[in-house]
């Protein structure tokens, strides 16, 4: 409880934390956008065969002569036919093969109304290439799951606010970059850069505000952080409706990270990772100078590199130096959180990305089911903030993960006419699974020590990029059955729900600074479950002794 003390001693919440926490909240808004960016930039508009170039329309009976259709009466999109249907050849002999298709050599006409240019139409993704499309987005959360790895590790070496200045810039230049990309190689590498910047942004903002916080505050901070997400999806809707070019919406959401870039540079280090770090005089700069911007000035001279050694003692003496990510496997505390987390992380992303990654899918307007699915996160998190609050993190994170799986399971066996009530379950389905990712957040950051907190949360944001690239590879087994990717997509989520129940709690508990505050805590627990089942054993062998006496 030391950290917690100096923290209330400088102004527990004051004007310092309210004004940081809002700063380092804002890029969440945009964050949402690159997110879920290409269900627009890459969205496929109705599309069919160009004609040959030497075709006469008006001579050889419209477009349609030229445009083959399926058994249900739809223009089958990747062919047309090798000439017009019906009509003798440019020679004067008659076809003997009419109805014989070719594939589009001269490229697809695009339906322009809805997405004026998207990079499906201007690449021509589809048909054969129409795997390159699922590419971009699968290269953008391989580059989620580089940047979680890499700059996790950086941030717990160089501290949170370097890595987060860094990570500013880098997610300008590179969407910038993206939106004047000259071919689609080129568009996804940036992608990818892009995606490892932003990883880091949303672990080292959870971080960098938790940190800064008293203990009861937490939870509040990790509904403000999930509700800032929400309205970025929001935002998003209405920023792909008003710019619904593709060049000109990546410009949109990247631009401003210019301004979060220049702003970034008045945060102020986290103390706690200067103390666990050992750097005593950089943890008294930073709470002095929070002191004075909370209005404590007076509080904050009491404060000096011998009162921090007092007061810190135990970190400073168990945790002079940072933990490799290896510890994560190494120590058997740590392996065990680990392992238990990265099935919690993996599963909220692979069935997240497997609902949201699909708008299309829904046969309603893409916009209306982006707005859907954003407003559906308000009261998710406003229950799943409740829950946190007062039954724990460990009962928020299990129902969440449960009940979205439920959902999801009952969607498979619905049939695809009843439109209404398969939405509906897949709202309710990805309001489940936004809130059990407002926990994780929390949850893994209150249970990783300090020393390796920022590199647990990289390796569960990596995990968690695992599922969303895996995900897309589940929805091609609907070839082989068309309701096999929702039954994979519930049955994860259903299965990692009971994970939860090896984890400890931590609602109220002090955040821990070394794996020997993980040990002390786990053999508190012991002690406490084995004097509960002593005084359970009382009243049994006092009843045990009343009937031998008689």
């Amino acid at each position: 409880m030391a950290f917690n003390d100096l923290l209330k001693q400088v102004g527990g919440v004051g004007r310092f934390q309210l004004i940081q926490v809002t700063l380092v909240a804002v890029p969440l808004l945009l964050m949402a956008s690159h997110n879920t960016l290409q269900n627009f930039t890459a969205a496929i508009p109705a599309h069919h065969c160009r004609p040959p170039a030497t075709a006469n329309l008006s001579r050889d009976g419209g477009l349609e002569a030229w445009l083959p259709r399926d058994k249900d009466g739809q223009l089958v999109s990747c062919l047309r036919f090798t000439s017009p249907k019906g009509l003798p050849l440019s020679n004067g002999t008659e076809d003997n093969t009419t109805g014989a298709t070719e594939p589009c050599t001269d490229g697809w006409i695009y339906d322009n109304s809805t997405f004026p240019s998207t990079i499906v139409t201007e690449w021509d993704l589809v048909c054969t290439h129409r795997a390159f499309r699922q590419l971009a987005q699968s290269l953008f959360m391989a580059g989620v799951l580089l940047g979680a790895m890499v700059f996790g590790y950086l941030a717990d070496r160089l501290g949170r606010r370097k890595v987060l200045i860094l990570n500013y810039l880098q997610t300008a230049v590179s969407g910038i970059c993206a939106a004047y990309a000259p071919n689609f190689s080129v568009y996804c590498a940036f992608r990818l850069l892009s995606g490892m910047s932003l990883a880091s942004i949303s672990i080292n903002c959870m971080t960098l505000n938790v940190e800064w916080m008293p203990i009861h505050t937490r939870a509040h901070v990790g509904a403000l952080v999930g509700y800032v997400y929400s309205v970025g999806q929001f935002l998003l809707a209405g920023f792909a409706y008003a710019v619904p070019h593709w060049r000109h919406l990546q410009l949109l959401v990247s631009v401003p990270f210019f301004a979060f870039f220049i702003y970034s540079w008045f945060f102020i280090e986290s103390a706690r990772w200067y103390s666990s770090s050992g750097r005593l005089d950089l943890t008294l700069k930073a709470l002095q100078k929070v002191a004075r911007i909370n209005g404590k000035q007076e509080e904050g001279t009491k404060l000096s590199i011998e009162v921090l050694r007092s007061s810190l003692q135990k970190e400073l003496t168990t945790n002079t130096s940072q933990a490799s990510a290896m510890e994560l496997l190494r120590c058997p505390t740590l392996r065990h959180l680990f392992l238990c987390l990265s099935m919690l992380w993996f599963a909220t992303s692979f069935a997240y990305y497997g609902l949201v990654m699909d708008l299309q899918g829904f046969g309603v307007s893409i916009y209306l089911i982006q707005v859907i699915f954003g407003a559906v996160d308000l009261p998710a998190k406003l229950v799943c903030f409740l829950v946190i609050n007062s039954l724990g993190r460990r009962p928020a994170q299990m129902i969440s993960l449960l009940l979205a799986g439920i959902c999801i399971l009952v969607n498979g066996v619905i049939p695809k006419e009843q439109t209404i009530v398969r939405t509906s379950l897949a709202v309710l389905g990805k309001g489940c699974l936004a809130s059990s990712f407002n926990c994780i957040f929390l949850y893994t950051g209150e249970l990783y020590p300090t020393m390796i907190r920022q590199t647990g949360l990289g390796m569960g944001s990596t995990m968690a990029r695992v599922g969303s690239i895996v995900s897309p590879l589940v929805s091609m087994t609907s070839e082989l059955y068309p309701a096999l990717p929702l039954f994979i997509y519930g049955a994860v989520p259903v299965a990692a729900s009971a994970v939860t129940a090896l984890l400890p709690e931590t609602l109220g508990q002090p955040l821990p600074d070394t794996v020997q505050d993980l040990e002390n805590r786990r053999k508190r627990k012991l002690r406490q479950q084995q004097r509960e089942q002593q005084k359970q054993m009382v009243p049994l062998q006092s009843s045990s002794g009343e009937k031998n006496g008689l």
